[in-house]
Formats: structure tokens, C-alpha cells, sequence
């Protein structure tokens, strides 16, 4: 079989490792976002 080539300079660990601090991130992010969406929506609505 073929060896798979990959284009990246990380591992296959590394990236595993990247993606996973990534995702949470973005997760922690949204939430803040979403959090201070609301709080500013309960100060002055803008609907």
C-alpha cells in the first residue's frame, strides 16, 4: 500500500492535540459571546 502523504508540517498527534485545544476555544468564545449577547439584551433590548 501507498504511504499516505500528508502536507503538514505537525504529526498526526500534534494536530489531534491543535484541534482539540481549538475546538474548545472557539467553544469557550461562543459561549462568552452568547453570554455577553444576553446580558447586553437584558441591559437595553434592541427589538
Amino acid at each position: 500500500m501507498a504511504e499516505k502523504k500528508s502536507r503538514s508540517i505537525l504529526t498526526e498527534q500534534e494536530a489531534k492535540e491543535f484541534h482539540g485545544v481549538f475546538v474548545t476555544s472557539f467553544i469557550i468564545f461562543t459561549l462568552i459571546a452568547v453570554i455577553a449577547h444576553f446580558l447586553a439584551w437584558q441591559w437595553r433590548p434592541w427589538g
